[in-house]
C-alpha cells in the first residue's frame, strides 16, 4: 500500500518518528537550558564600570544581546512544546495526518519537519 492510499502510519512507523522526535526533544531542552544559563548570568554581570560613556554603550549592547538570546529561548520553547504535542499526537493515533488536507504527510517531510501538521501542498496552498 503506498502513502498515498493509507491512511496512518503504522506503529513501526510511528516508532521512527518518535525516536527522531525524542532526539531533537533532548537537543532542544539541552540549548534552551544553555540560553537560560546565558541569560542568567548576563543579568547578573557587570555593574561596577566607572567610565560613563563606555558603560551607557555597553549597556545598550548588552540590552540588545539580552533581548536576541530571550527571542532565541522563546522560539525554541515553543519548538519544545511542538515537539511535545508532536508525541500526544503519536499517542492518540493523529500523527502524520494533514490537519488541513486529512492525507498523510509524506515521510520525508515528517524526517525534516517531524512537529508539522501540514502536508507540503497544504503549506503551500496557504501562501
Amino acid at each position: 500500500m503506498s502513502d498515498s492510499t493509507k491512511t496512518a502510519y503504522s506503529p513501526d512507523e510511528l516508532k521512527e518518528f518518535e525516536e527522531i522526535i525524542l532526539k531533537k526533544l533532548d537537543v532542544a531542552k539541552e540549548e534552551l537550558h544553555m540560553l537560560k544559563d546565558t541569560i542568567s548570568k548576563k543579568n547578573s554581570s557587570g555593574t561596577d564600570h566607572t567610565a560613563s560613556t563606555s558603560k551607557l554603550l555597553e549597556d545598550g549592547a548588552d540590552t540588545l544581546e539580552r533581548e536576541s538570546m530571550n527571542q532565541l529561548a522563546a522560539r525554541q520553547q515553543k519548538f519544545i512544546i511542538n515537539l511535545e504535542n508532536a508525541l500526544v499526537r503519536i499517542k492518540n493515533g493523529t500523527y502524520g495526518v494533514c490537519v488541513d488536507t486529512g492525507n498523510l504527510i509524506s515521510k520525508e517531510r515528517l524526517r525534516a519537519v517531524p512537529h508539522t501538521m501540514h502536508s507540503i501542498a497544504a503549506k503551500l496552498a496557504k501562501k
